[in-house]
């Protein structure tokens, strides 16, 4: 019998609670947008849903503008691997910003893969913080 097709589905993206990555829970959603504004420690990304993938490896990738590492040069994009620890199977992919700040505004590109095939792809638009309006009158995010 054939094996059943791993299910992935983006269910939230945006703004969240700072994340603790130590822990097993995952951060909460404060805003469903793509615009972030550029402020220091705000969480951004996406959290996907996977079922029928227990055991199955994903590799994931943020493609971000370009910002000097400690060293001095271009820093690459970040890139990882995570294994799917349950049938159904929540995943965040995503990243906070850090001083210098003002390096980091530019097109962030959120990308999940399996077996090579992009199962969740997107992509958040850090902008000036004076250019930043909420995207939601609702928003539970708030102007520090």
């Amino acid at each position: 019998m054939a094996k059943k097709k791993l299910q992935a589905k983006i269910v939230s993206y945006g703004i969240y609670t700072p994340w603790d990555r130590q822990s097993k829970r995952l951060p909460d959603i404060l805003e469903y947008t793509t615009v972030v504004p550029n402020r220091l420690d705000i969480e951004f990304g996406y959290i996907i849903n996977i079922k029928q993938g227990r055991g199955e490896k994903l590799t994931f990738c943020i493609e971000h503008p370009p910002f000097k590492n400690s060293a001095g040069d271009v820093a690459p994009a970040f890139t990882g691997e995570v294994y799917v620890r349950h049938s159904d199977f929540n995943f965040f992919l995503g990243d906070t910003i850090w001083a210098p700040v003002a390096d980091k505004v530019g097109p962030w590109q959120l990308t999940t893969l399996w077996n090579d095939d992009i199962i969740a792809k997107k992509t958040i638009n850090v902008v000036p913080e004076d250019q930043y309006e909420s995207s939601s009158d609702n928003s539970l995010y708030t102007k520090l």
